[in-house]
């Protein structure tokens, strides 16, 4: 009979010993490089940014539909000094509202709601210009009339930047002009002063011609 004794028992109740560290070292299957992820905001630095929910009006379902809840920005670009808002739903990070802001748009308080405010934009959200209006919903008053503000204030600071471009391009025609006028004035000059001095070349030729026709009359035979 098999002995069961305290010995066997310890043998039985001895832990495993622990894997050995061998040193190899294996290469993975796949490599996996670093991609670097582009937002198309890296020309711009954001001077509004704000949690909110966006609502869109259907027209034929003559209702609003919510567009989603997110983070609404003001963005304005580096270079060109253009501002656009945007907005991103906040899981999937999908834009839901894409437009730039022009001199010719204004924002108002949503009737009823102090929260919320209303405007129309030609929007790109979805890869095609199309005229919506919008409605915007924030989680206090303050951030409502802070939207507000800063969307008043980005339309007019446009529509003067434009007022200014405007003015620099006459300014850039007019000196063209004036220019162009000068050019013209100058030549002018120049094609009559030829033409002066062809004539005088043609005088002399037609004196030299009779005093020569003179001296054949006046010459003895």
């Amino acid at each position: 009979m098999a002995s069961t004794g305290p010995e066997r028992r310890e043998e039985e109740d001895a832990p495993a010993g622990e894997d050995e560290d061998t040193g190899a070292q294996v290469a993975p299957i796949v490599k996996l490089e670093v991609v670097a992820v582009t937002t198309g905001e890296e020309e711009e630095d954001a001077i509004l940014d704000l949690k909110a929910k966006l609502y869109r009006f259907d027209k034929e379902g003559k209702q609003w539909k919510e567009r989603g809840v997110g983070t609404v920005k003001f963005l304005k670009h580096k270079g060109s000094g253009k501002v656009r808002l945007v907005m991103r739903q906040s899981k999937t990070l999908k834009i839901c509202a894409n437009h730039l802001v022009l001199p010719t748009m204004t924002v108002q308080e949503h009737s009823g709601n102090d929260k919320s405010c209303v405007w129309h934009a030609t929007d790109f959200a979805d890869g095609e210009l199309k005229d919506e209006l919008f409605c915007i919903r924030f989680a206090s008053v303050e951030n409502c009339k802070t939207f507000m503000e800063m969307f008043q204030e980005v339309a007019e600071s446009q529509g003067k930047k434009e007022e200014s471009e405007d003015a620099s391009a006459a300014a850039g025609l007019l000196e063209k002009l004036s220019v162009g006028d000068s050019k013209t004035e100058d030549k002018g000059q120049e094609e009559g002063s030829l033409a002066t001095k062809e004539k005088v070349a043609v005088d002399k030729e037609e004196v030299q011609a009779e005093a020569d026709k003179k001296d054949e009359t006046e010459s003895p035979a």
